[in-house]
């Protein structure tokens, strides 16, 4: 047979009608994007199917990529922490303190985790030095009963000595 690299048969010259063509494609998405600024290449594809032009959704996110026009999702934020509140605030005992053994200072927070029917939330308990779990609950309900089963957990992994420092950010 002819002895000739596979990559020849794939092989496609430069057209200069492609880069035109592909030019007036990225005037015709970038018009599309100023007019719809929300709009990603899906619907972008769409739109300029309905008006007339043959194109592959591959190369219009191609497009819109070299162009930088792809649409950034905005992320939501939920604020969790109310720092407006008349409890008495503690200084914090760990801000300078070198951490050099376990059971030294325990680290506590809560966080929720989004599931399939709405939230839960998480209360956990980690040891400063060895940044392990000692103690966690899980909770539909954000309430006091969470932290404690958390710290009773730990207090039952690890009986705490004399001088811990229990540090939250609240």
């Amino acid at each position: 047979m002819i002895e000739i690299p596979k990559s020849t048969f794939y092989y496609r010259p430069n057209n200069k009608d492609k880069l035109k063509e592909d030019s007036d494609l990225q005037d015709r998405i970038e018009a599309i994007a100023l007019d719809f600024p929300r709009y990603g290449y899906r619907r972008i594809t769409r739109q300029l199917k309905r008006e007339g032009w043959s194109v592959n959704h591959k190369r219009v996110l191609r497009l819109m990529r070299e162009s930088s026009l792809l649409v950034k999702p905005k992320k939501r934020w939920v604020k969790t922490t109310d720092s407006n509140h008349s409890y008495p605030v503690y200084p914090n005992l760990i801000k300078d303190k070198v951490i050099t053994t376990i059971n030294q200072v325990w680290l506590a927070d809560i966080t929720y985790i989004r599931i399939l029917l709405g939230f839960v939330y998480l209360a956990v308990i980690l040891d400063g030095f060895s940044r392990k779990v000692i103690g966690y609950c899980v909770s539909k309900s954000l309430d006091v009963q969470l932290t404690l089963r958390a710290l009773k957990m730990a207090i039952l992994q690890r009986p705490p000595l004399r001088g811990i420092i229990h540090h939250s950010d609240q």
